[in-house]
């Protein structure tokens, strides 16, 4: 897989879960769990299942800093 995103971290499905038109696909990143948003047709054609390896693709213009 190329692509020209740079931030592209490697983890597991731990979760999928579907609504009427949008999945939201949990992935654990070394303890850490990213979530993305994405169509039912996308989880479809990916062919996504739960424990599969998978890639979570951050590509966005800002990137914000929060400290308590």
């Amino acid at each position: 897989m190329r692509l020209s995103a740079r931030n592209q971290i490697k983890g597991k499905i731990l979760d999928i879960i579907k609504g009427q038109t949008t999945s939201h696909v949990r992935i654990d990143v070394g303890g850490s769990v990213v979530t993305a948003s994405i169509t039912n047709e996308a989880v479809a054609d990916l062919g996504l299942t739960v424990g599969q390896d998978a890639y979570a693709v951050i590509k966005a213009s800002d990137v914000m800093v929060g400290v308590d």
